[in-house]
């Protein structure tokens, strides 16, 4: 089977993009902010897009007990 010379030239192949998803946890907010700025500024030397970051609650949710039917809901 014989190709058609249609004149144009090859494309190239697109490249793949490959997402990443980062999620630090940590009870001190200024060591995760030195985190998060550190990788900030890394991704920006190499032109990557980047979205964030976004905060997330420090705060452990505490469950009660109550005293009168000594459960823990």
């Amino acid at each position: 089977m014989a190709f058609k010379d249609t004149g144009k030239t090859p494309v190239e192949a697109e490249v793949a993009i490959h997402g990443m998803r980062i999620t630090l946890t940590s009870r001190s907010v200024q060591s995760l902010e030195k985190v998060c700025a550190d990788l900030i500024r890394s991704a920006k030397e190499k032109n990557l897009k980047m979205k964030g970051p976004v905060p997330m609650p420090t705060k452990t949710p505490r469950i009660f007990s109550d005293y009168k039917e000594n459960s823990l809901w």
